[in-house]
């Protein structure tokens, strides 16, 4: 049985990790494990049964579902999830939706690895990649590993790491950033307060220090 992310992040004990590790049974020490790895990865993760119930989602998986229901049932998926007893009753349609393509396209190619991705644009804020493929383990039960990824998130950390490595100002890379995100020159002029001639101007500076570097 996984922890809860407080549970296994717990500090309070007196006795070493070490310690603690070492009087584990190798099963319960491999579900630790794992749980540290779902827990470290960037996008959310999902691992569902074919009939849409929840075995185990990360925090950020958790977090994003929520974002996608409707407000009137937010309340109620909010204490479930915390419990991860989530079932496909309250699972959000825009996922569910990406995992019977899948089911189904077990059923018409039911040898072949296959991976199904859309993408799904709530708000200006909230746009995501949403990818299903089956999970086989050793004990022939299978169940949907879903990532959730946050393409915002994903299109600023390459705009940040490109300021870095073309050596881009404070204000070019504030430019760069809205660019990679998609906003056009007017959008990102109105959220930095400048004119469209200016943030041209940023453009191409932005242009020839990566023809620079490139």
């Amino acid at each position: 049985m996984f922890l809860t992310p407080e549970e296994f992040n717990d500090n309070s004990t007196s006795i070493s990790r070490y310690t603690f590790y070492d009087n584990l049974d190798k099963e319960t020490l491999k579900n630790y494990l794992l749980q540290a790895v779902i827990e470290s990865f960037v996008d959310g993760i999902l691992v569902l049964t074919p009939k849409g119930e929840l075995i185990h989602a990360n925090e950020y998986a958790r977090r994003i579902c929520h974002k996608l229901m409707p407000d009137k049932i937010k309340n109620s998926y909010q204490s479930m999830a915390n419990s991860q007893r989530l079932t496909f009753n309250v699972l959000p349609e825009d996922i569910w939706r990406v995992c019977e393509c899948l089911i189904e396209s077990r059923e018409l190619f039911p040898n072949e690895k296959i991976v199904i991705e859309s993408e799904v644009k709530k708000s200006d804020s909230l746009k995501l990649r949403i990818r299903a493929q089956w999970l086989e383990l050793e004990s022939n039960r299978t169940f949907l590993l879903v990532t959730l990824e946050d393409l915002n998130q994903t299109s600023e950390s390459i705009a940040i790491a490109d300021a870095k490595k073309y050596g881009l100002t404070d204000r070019e890379a504030e430019v760069w950033v809205l660019r990679r995100a998609r906003l056009s020159y007017q959008e990102i002029a109105e959220h930095l307060y400048i004119t469209i001639n200016t943030v041209k101007k940023h453009m191409k500076n932005i242009h020839a220090k990566q023809m620079t570097v490139d």
